[in-house]
């Protein structure tokens, strides 16, 4: 098939693609540098819908650039985007629609054919990244001859790997030819792996991605006048050699490495990626992009990309209009925010406040070292936020000025806001809403950072009970993105609402769960890892358990997680639960001696690497029944099936996604395994531990 034939076949399929339609226009170039065709895409929206291409969306670009091509008047092709968009890669909505690999591998073929015409056609191409540039938008402008780039530009990615795909419009090629396969593996593999880390328009021009930064106010004008510069011999733009010796392959080894680290192998994509980089070293295009379009079709149509739009769908859909969450409009201003505590939770809350709401933040703590200390972390963050360019001097400054401290709780007089961060214990929690009570206005929000304890028993003596809510944030604080929001038996509306309105402001995912013990993410995670502690009690080593979840492709080995949690915190958490649920949840007496030891991890990590520590072997006592890496992976995932299902009866959260939500977002659960629902329902656990499915069929590619 031709191009074109191509693209009107899969235009034909694409009925729900909302069309980024590429707009030409005549520019005359300054310095006589010429007449350029400057295209720029835009579907119509406004920022808050980005950019994005469908078959019928490279068929208008296609067409632009064709017509630009055909008039020898024309010396040049510009490609920019709408207001803050460049593109934010290809349209995935009508994905889980393909049914045929060769469905798949037109795509690939498509956007290929139309995006080297930039480098093809015979005119220098200039893209002129004025903002979102992530995966099939940065491939646009990865083949033009030049690019600028906009100094107040952000999100520049390929985040394919991240969702169980990778760049399928020549990335892989392009990239490592353009800043090295170094550079390349980072921002191909590792930036996707490591929580979809984006590039800034400063970083990516560093890296080589831009050959020029130009300040954001008068941006197109000055790419203008760079690109006729350019044209006219006044600017040569040099760019650095790449090295293809032994660098290009300890590059490709490193990312290897570092994939093995993050998914174990479950997961294909950051494999074929590295495969393609590391044939970029000696392929010619041609061949580079034909591979390019096998891999796509191969991972378009895999069970793993498909869990992954799934779960794409829940963090950028689901987890912006949280199930259960009242009116918005019931919502109360929060102008002032006090947080109970200054320890290390308190001061990462008291930085996230202070940022994202802009609002004064005041700590206080049992006497003015501790208060001293709190502020005087915030403060510190906020100088190594400035260090590294995250804000300018005149922000650090405002910020700082809005956190302070005190002694004396009646500065929390006039909070809209006050939240505890103190040790879990329900009683001294209780105290502390009991003296803020006598303080605050009746209408101030009362939240509690409790990661186990009832909320409702929390507020149970208090005159205004219905203002007190459960927030629950996960360590570290500015890193994830869950916010756990509780209503105990009796919060009101407006309460929650301010709750969810404020969870917002910070720019966290919200899920409204019911105050149940624990909640969800810490009820699952208690449960997982009380199965693997029951099985290394029984006789199973240590090593053998993290590595029999391993298949599974988690984020850490659940020993590992026992120490990123905190051995007493997990210890406290496991003794909750097991009050609640004794049949289920058992307290480890391994743990318990261990924690009793004043021991913080299972393990030591000479030269980096973890080994059980020897005087923790010597404290532990196990039995002689080990379980095999099959038998444990079973074992966990029966008990996480059990406990997704009684919860889902309790109504802990509205639905199954909820519950995916938390896991991605709250515990790292991997993107390419979809949520744990769908995972549970293609093992077929799901259904042989509860009779029945999670989800229904079509949903997360389950078939």
């Amino acid at each position: 098939m031709s191009l074109q034939e191509l693209i009107d076949s899969a235009s034909a399929l694409s009925t729900d693609e909302v069309v980024t339609v590429a707009h030409s226009r005549d520019v005359v170039l300054p310095g006589k540098a010429g007449l350029m065709a400057l295209i720029t895409l835009d579907n119509g929206h406004d920022h808050t819908k980005p950019n994005t291409f469908g078959p019928k969306g490279l068929g208008s670009l296609n067409a632009a650039i064709d017509a630009a091509l055909a008039r020898d008047e024309i010396v040049a092709i510009g490609v920019t985007g709408k207001p803050f968009i460049l593109a934010a890669g290809a349209d995935l909505t009508g994905v889980p629609k393909l049914t045929d690999r060769e469905q798949a591998l037109a795509l690939g073929k498509i956007g290929h054919g139309v995006l080297r015409k930039l480098q093809d056609g015979g005119k220098p191409s200039f893209a002129f990244v004025n903002g979102v540039a992530l995966g099939g938008g940065l491939e646009v402008a990865l083949h033009a001859t030049y690019r600028t780039v906009s100094v107040a530009a952000g999100m520049l990615s390929t985040p394919e790997v991240f969702l169980g795909l990778l760049p399928g419009w020549g990335g892989n090629f392009l990239l490592p030819n353009l800043i090295g396969a170094d550079n390349a593996v980072k921002v191909v593999v590792e930036n996707a792996l490591n929580q979809n880390k984006m590039l800034s328009g400063p970083e990516a021009v560093k890296l080589g991605i831009g050959d020029v930064l130009l300040e954001s106010a008068d941006f197109l004008e000055q790419s203008l006048l760079w690109a006729s510069k350019v044209l006219t011999g006044s600017v040569v733009v040099e760019r650095a050699e790449i090295d293809r010796g032994e660098a290009w392959d300890a590059a490709v080894a490193r990312g290897k490495g570092f994939a093995d680290v993050k998914v174990s192998g479950a997961a294909p994509a950051p494999y074929r990626a590295l495969e393609l980089i590391a044939a970029a070293k000696d392929n010619d295009r041609d061949r580079g992009f034909a591979a390019e379009d096998e891999a796509l079709a191969d991972l378009i149509m895999s069970e793993e990309l498909r869990s992954g739009l799934y779960a794409f769908d829940l963090v950028n859909k689901r987890a912006k209009r949280p199930a259960g969450a009242p009116d918005k409009s019931l919502a109360r201003p929060v102008n002032k925010v006090g947080v109970v505590g200054a320890g290390l939770m308190a001061g990462q809350l008291a930085l996230l406040f202070a940022r994202r709401l802009e609002v004064p933040v005041v700590l206080t703590d049992l006497d003015q070292e501790r208060v001293d200390r709190g502020v005087g972390y915030v403060h510190g963050e906020i100088d190594k936020l400035l260090a590294k360019g995250r804000v300018r001097p005149d922000k650090a400054n405002q910020l700082k000025a809005l956190v302070t401290g005190s002694v004396d709780k009646s500065v929390f007089a006039d909070a809209d806001f006050v939240i505890e961060a103190v040790f879990e214990e329900l009683q001294l929690k209780k105290t502390i809403f009991a003296d803020l009570e006598k303080i605050i206005r009746p209408d101030a929000v009362l939240a509690t950072n409790t990661s186990s304890l009832s909320v409702t028993e929390m507020a149970a003596d208090l005159e205004h009970p219905e203002r007190v809510v459960g927030f629950h944030f996960f360590n570290p604080v500015a890193v994830l993105p869950l916010l756990e929001i509780i209503r105990a038996d009796r919060t009101d509306d407006a309460s929650l609402a301010t709750a969810f309105a404020v969870g917002k402001k910070l720019k966290k995912s919200c899920v409204l769960v019911k105050d149940a013990p624990a909640f969800v993410v810490n009820r699952l995670l208690t449960r997982f890892l009380g199965e693997v502690s029951a099985a290394v009690d029984e006789g199973t080593p240590i090593p053998d358990a993290d590595k029999a979840l391993s298949a599974l492709g988690l984020p850490m080995p659940p020993f590992v997680l026992l120490q990123l949690v905190g051995l007493p915190v997990a210890l406290h958490v496991a003794e909750t639960m097991h009050r609640a649920y004794p049949e289920r949840y058992a307290v480890s007496g391994n743990l318990a001696k261990v924690v009793a030891a004043g021991k913080s991890s299972f393990y030591v990590w000479p030269e980096g690497k973890p080994v059980v520590d020897p005087e923790v072997e010597a404290l532990v006592t196990v039995g002689d029944k080990p379980s095999t890496a099959d038998e444990l992976r079973t074992r966990v995932l029966t008990a996480l099936a059990e406990e997704i299902k009684i919860m889902l009866d309790e109504g802990v959260v509205a639905e199954a996604q909820d519950i995916d939500l938390c896991l991605l977002l709250g515990a790292g659960w991997p993107f390419h395994l979809g949520g744990i629902t769908p995972y549970l329902d293609r093992t077929g656990i799901a259904e042989k531990v509860n009779g029945t499915r999670f989800l229904p069929k079509g949903v997360a590619g389950l078939a």
